[in-house]
């Protein structure tokens, strides 16, 4: 499972996801859907952005939490 920490992220900065969205250029919509976890895609250029803006690397956004319930053979 891959979780997006930029609720974490703009909580620390004490910024608005409207705020996020006018910085990047990305739409509203679509920094809700990363902020919420709901997003199943990702643009590269979007991460790109929110990194640029948040002045943090990818590592800081994006986070790989193996499932507990997949077994690998």
């Amino acid at each position: 499972m891959i979780r997006i920490h930029l609720s974490r992220l703009l909580g620390e900065r004490r910024m608005k996801q409207k705020d996020l969205a006018i910085l990047t250029g990305i739409r509203p919509a679509t920094i809700n859907e990363i902020y919420n976890e709901l997003i199943e895609r990702v643009n590269l250029d979007h991460l790109n952005r929110i990194c640029s803006v948040l002045e943090c690397p990818l590592s800081d956004l994006l986070e790989y939490v193996p499932d507990k319930h997949v077994s690998h053979p």
